[in-house]
């Protein structure tokens, strides 16, 4: 009984394995700051969030009329909602991005 048990374990055990590891993937998005100022924050949470992640830029910052790749990884989803703050406090937020086929460039239009 035991050798008919342990196939079957492994067997199971593996599936689940190989099912959570499809469900999560790697995406990225390119941010281009075009407003004119300096980016000094950008949030980046899965659509599904109800809070702001932690700021993917840290200790850095997006200039003007530069672009920033960032990573995200180990999602299920690729709609994100993004937020940059830029250095006189403006904000910039948009809803529902699907990373998988836009990236951001960000202009003085697009300020909350």
């Amino acid at each position: 009984m035991r050798s008919l048990f342990m196939p079957i374990l492994v067997a199971l055990l593996a599936s689940l394995a190989f099912s959570s590891a499809a469900l999560a993937e790697d995406y990225y998005v390119d941010i281009t700051n075009k407003t004119g100022y300096t980016i000094m924050h950008v949030y980046i949470s899965p659509e599904s969030s109800t809070e702001w992640e932690e700021d993917v830029l840290g200790k850095e910052v997006l200039r003007n009329h530069k672009a920033k790749r960032v990573n995200l990884k180990g999602y299920s989803s690729p709609i994100f909602d993004i937020r940059l703050v830029d250095e006189d406090g403006d904000t910039y937020t948009f809803w529902k991005v699907d990373v998988s086929r836009d990236d951001l460039v960000v202009t003085l239009d697009d300020v909350d």
